[in-house]
């Protein structure tokens, strides 16, 4: 879904941003070489930030990871968040919502993924990010959080890694509103799934249309990839994925804000966070070949806070600003090496 100019909400997160700004404030040390980095998702334009360093105007580092990054740096982590361009190049400053200027470092195109790109060439440029953060920051041990797309991206980078060698090492994935079978949005943009299956609810609707406007613009990239034809069955990318996540723990978080509007729902549908289902987010049809290790939670959340601006709701009802889902990313890192029960809570 694509980011739009709304002068008020403009003013709104150059507010926020002064509550959630640039600024450290840890209270524990991590262990050396130890980081988080918060990947985000499709369409999504995000600037590289540092626990250090992060957009000096507007919001800190974008509408998808500045309450997080705020968060996980309050609660004693270092913090990085990943260049992100909704199309191909290096980051440049954005305005219209959530928007963002005056950041200290713009990373290379090489190192900066393109979020409306393929899933497989955006994680060739976030292991080349990870990479870059080992080499320059000396980073080597990382916890992941992926939002949306971010989720695969990140899954598509580790394995990049994994056939390279690298020695980095992967500790964690929490995946966050993540479309692990994809969104229900892009079905209907690729015929999968009818415009009925809304059962009448104008914001499904609406976003299906925008969604297929958004693919048929496109030609080729994350929309027409993120569904059900591409990334479910035997021969789809997941099951291509297999063996990339052994040992490493995955936590899984939805949002089901919306409801369905009336019985004999699709449940690739209803319920949903406003663009991806919630039985998609939590994976439940991911064979344990490609997921082994996992644990669900779910909030009555939107995808994002653009997601919530349209829907009329606070910013706090956007899964990355909810500070119930800080508490479970906070807790899925620290719990990384206790080695949870597959499928808990899923």
């Amino acid at each position: 879904m694509r980011y739009s100019p709304v002068g008020a909400i403009v003013l709104a997160g150059a507010m926020l941003a002064s509550m959630v700004g640039a600024g450290t404030a840890h209270s524990a040390p991590q262990p050396a070489g130890r980081a988080v980095v918060v990947v985000s998702g499709g369409n999504a334009t995000s600037p590289f930030t540092t626990p250090e360093q992060s957009c000096a105007s507007g919001l800190a580092a974008g509408n998808t990871d500045t309450a997080l990054r705020r968060d996980l740096l309050d609660h004693g982590y270092r913090v990085f968040t990943s260049p992100a361009m909704a199309g191909r190049g290096p980051v440049v400053d954005q305005d219209g919502f959530g928007a963002f200027g005056d950041c200290p470092v713009t990373l290379p195109e090489n190192m900066t993924v393109n979020s409306t790109g393929s899933i497989d060439t955006a994680g060739e440029h976030l292991a080349r990010f990870l990479t870059y953060l080992r080499d320059t920051h000396g980073v080597t041990d990382i916890d992941v959080v992926g939002h949306s797309m971010g989720g695969l991206y990140s899954r598509a980078a580790f394995r990049v890694l994994q056939s390279l060698g690298s020695p980095l090492r992967i500790r964690s994935l929490t995946t966050v509103g993540t479309p692990w079978q994809g969104s229900y949005l892009s079905d209907y943009a690729n015929g999968i799934t009818p415009k009925s299956d809304c059962l009448g609810d104008r914001f499904c609707e609406v976003a299906m249309d925008g969604m297929k406007a958004e693919v048929t613009r496109l030609m080729s990239g994350s929309g027409r990839e993120v569904n059900q034809a591409y990334l479910m069955g035997p021969d789809g990318w997941n099951e291509y994925q297999a063996g990339v996540l052994d040992g490493i723990p995955v936590t899984l978080i939805a949002g089901d804000r919306f409801s369905a509007p009336a019985a004999g729902a699709n449940p690739t549908v209803w319920p949903n966070d406003g663009i991806v289902a919630a039985t998609s987010a939590l994976a439940v049809d991911v064979s344990d070949r490609v997921l082994p290790h996992r644990q669900c939670f779910t909030f009555a959340d939107t995808h994002s806070i653009y997601v919530s601006n349209e829907a009329g709701l606070p910013w706090e009802t956007g899964l990355t600003w909810d500070p119930r889902v800080h508490d479970v990313v906070r807790g899925a890192i620290d719990g990384a090496a206790d080695g949870a029960p597959n499928r808990q809570g899923c």
